[in-house]
């Protein structure tokens, strides 16, 4: 397997050969078409696993060993339906239309995850303009911190309580005032690691958001009498929260080994995302924690319109064809604990330069005269 140099802590965007651009898109210009087919068995094939095997949690004996087996695998199924929310978001409705409003009430409304909090969102993740600055939703500087990295992947356990409170909690109050709603579309209706992120309002959003909101509260309300009856109700939602809080560790870990972040804030160009990201081949273990095509990150940053079912053979056309000159083969990982090695050990490294910098101040010339 390629992977980087282990002494290479920082790729130069510079000698990502860009003349061999038209060979690379010719190796993968017929791969960009999705096939429906795919998209609905595997969509079809996660729910009923996931919600089935979910169903068994519930069952279970509290804290038995199939409770808890059943959360693992619920978790691990309903993970790979949820990152087709990615997917979404690249994909004209045209292409395959009703898989978004299947999608949502699949996966995105029982996990507290609509549509409408990626989708709009993601593209600022690609934009050249944006892409490692401020505005950028997903990307923060976790290189120059490993405190940073720690206190993120140690917040996302509690992400699920956040989703209950943002969803159940201030939706019915913001749909009753306004202004409170319109700082909810800018400030907590984005799938986003960029506490500074801010969404663009518009009423259209608001409307699209608006609907969203209360398909939630329905479904929610619904199934909370509905397992109350039975009085499974408070169970349901130990076990919901759970195998949410598994499924954000597990998507936290991915997003931490997808890219270097080593951006000084600055927009980069396509050469630049692709050495700032991070291809994970990997086995079947990687198709675990990174499903649905997310392993191929950094080629999906240089190809976004090449669906996830064909990131793989456009990955090995690229390997087999283009010579090492070209750049591509220096942003293979040979694995996640690598990748997240790697940012941990770049992010102590800054952390121990401006601590030395503090005690050691530079000085200059006219200050020893």
């Amino acid at each position: 397997m390629v992977s980087w140099r282990p002494d290479d802590m920082s790729l130069n965007p510079d000698a990502m050969t860009l003349n061999y651009d038209r060979d690379a898109l010719r190796l993968v210009k017929d791969l960009h078409e999705p096939r429906a087919t795919i998209y609905w068995i595997d969509l079809a094939v996660s729910a009923v696993v996931g919600w089935t095997v979910f169903g068994l949690a519930l069952a279970a004996r509290p804290f038995s060993m199939l409770m808890c087996g059943a959360m693992v695998v619920a978790a691990f199924a309903l993970y790979r339906g949820l990152c087709f929310i990615h997917e979404i978001s690249h994909l004209r409705r045209l292409r395959l239309p009703g898989f978004e409003t299947v999608w949502n009430f699949a996966f995105g409304i029982p996990l507290l995850l609509p549509s409408f909090v990626y989708v709009g969102v993601h593209p600022n993740h690609h934009n050249l303009a944006t892409y490692g600055t401020g505005q950028d939703p997903e990307y923060l500087p976790f290189a120059s911190s490993h405190r940073m990295t720690v206190v993120f992947l140690m917040h996302s356990v509690l992400l699920p309580l956040a989703f209950l409170v943002r969803f159940l909690l201030l939706t019915p109050l913001a749909l009753l005032w306004p202004r409170f709603h319109d700082w909810l579309v800018e400030h907590a209706s984005s799938l986003a690691m960029n506490a500074a992120y801010r969404r663009q309002n518009s009423a259209e959003m608001t409307a699209l958001i608006k609907r969203g909101e209360i398909a939630i509260l329905l479904v929610w309300i619904a199934a909370f009498v509905a397992l109350r009856h039975y009085h499974l109700a408070w169970k349901a939602i130990l076990v919901w929260y759970v195998v949410n809080a598994l499924i954000s560790v597990c998507n936290t870990l991915r997003a931490l080994g997808a890219h270097r972040y080593e951006s000084a804030g600055l927009p980069l160009d396509r050469a630049g995302q692709l050495v700032d990201s991070i291809d994970t081949p990997g086995a079947v273990w990687t198709t675990l924690w990174a499903p649905v095509g997310l392993r191929y990150h950094a080629l999906h940053h240089y190809f976004p319109g090449i669906p996830y079912h064909n990131l793989g053979l456009a990955y090995r056309r690229l390997i087999a064809s283009l010579p090492e000159t070209a750049g591509y083969h220096e942003i293979t990982s040979p694995s996640l604990p690598w990748s997240l090695r790697r940012l941990y050990a770049a992010g102590k490294d800054a952390f121990r330069r401006r601590q030395h910098s503090k005690v050691y101040p530079p000085v200059s010339l006219s200050d020893r005269v």
